[in-house]
């Protein structure tokens, strides 16, 4: 499914906002000054653009707009916003026919451990979207509305990549949350990553990196150096990324390796492996050839803290491929 959204109905929100452009505004760029007035993210106000709901002095707008400089005197109408913490996540059952979304692994006081698959998005970009972990966790536990970030991304206190599989935790209450997000901040949470790598990799070592975003659209980071430890500034956007990796199993052209990250940041399992030559069977973002896998071969296995203990079994693919190399490797 795409991740985007198709143009409204027309009048379908009702009528439209209206925003004179000042003085003071003149030579503005349009997605900044949506961002100014509407008192949301530039994202979003491009995603208003690309849902076709902005019109600029009677004329629609589109994404190729964006940069659009206003000029004094000119007026931006907006259909159908609404400020991201009030937007509200479409509940989602499972379909029988295609398998959950996610299933429940572990459940507490406030606090749910889902089993995501792979393929599913975390959370909606915008308010209609279907398929993502969050519209199943909120069809079982409407309550998660309105928890923690609020908007498209309640109860949301970690995240996986799209095409990783495995543990995820969601907060159903504030105070959950709370605590939560704070153990992820304080790398308090124990997380245990199963993963097969291209080529052989015989011994246990310990990786301490800088990882800095190298792009943004699609998302792609950059091991550098580490930052320093000795208080001195590091370099702007670097962040510092540690982890234990250890083999657990030779297979044909392959290793099967367990993975426990003491930071979490974009992309860091993935963009590591790769830099130290092995990157994940089927990661054609960092490396592997095209076709190795039917995904990137990395699935979250076990998160741990406090009363939380939550384990997710290989998925199908996962096994399939293990099983593949193992019979090749004998």
């Amino acid at each position: 499914m795409t991740r985007e959204t198709d143009p409204p109905a027309p009048d379908a929100d009702g009528p439209p906002e209206r925003f004179d452009v000042p003085a003071e505004s003149a030579g503005m760029r349009l997605d900044l000054f949506l961002a100014g007035v509407l008192e949301t993210s530039r994202a979003q106000a491009r995603r208003l653009l690309e849902a076709s709901r902005v019109r600029v002095d009677g004329r629609a707008a589109s994404a190729r707009d964006k940069g659009r400089a206003l000029v004094a005197g000119a007026y931006v109408e907006v259909t159908g916003f609404r400020a991201a913490e009030d937007q509200r996540i479409v509940p989602e059952p499972s379909d029988p026919k295609a398998g959950p979304i996610v299933g429940v692994l572990a459940r507490g006081a406030g606090w749910l451990a889902v089993d995501k698959r792979a393929g599913a998005p975390v959370h909606p970009l915008v308010e209609d979207e279907t398929g993502t972990v969050l519209n199943a966790v909120v069809s079982l536990h409407p309550e998660v509305q309105g928890v923690g970030e609020r908007g498209l991304r309640s109860g949301v206190v970690h995240r996986l990549d799209v095409d990783t599989s495995g543990v995820l935790l969601v907060a159903t209450e504030q105070p959950s949350w709370d605590r939560l997000r704070d153990a992820f901040r304080s790398h308090r949470v124990e997380k245990v990553y199963r993963a097969i790598v291209a080529g052989t990799l015989a011994e246990a070592l310990e990786q301490e990196v800088g990882l800095v975003v190298a792009q943004h659209k699609p998302a792609r980071v950059k091991v550098v150096p580490a930052p320093p430890r000795d208080g001195s500034v590091p370099a702007r956007g670097v962040r510092l990324a540690v982890q234990r990796i250890r083999p657990l199993e030779a297979l044909a052209g392959a290793t099967l390796v367990e993975i426990q990250p003491r930071t979490g940041f974009l992309h860091q399992i993935r963009a590591t492996l790769a830099e130290l030559g092995h990157p994940v069977l089927g990661d054609a973002v960092y490396g592997d050839v095209a076709g190795a896998a039917p995904r990137h071969m990395l699935h979250a296995a076990q998160v741990r803290f406090d009363e939380i203990d939550a384990s997710s079994p290989d998925p199908d693919d996962f096994s399939r491929v293990l099983s593949g190399l193992r019979i090749t490797h004998h």
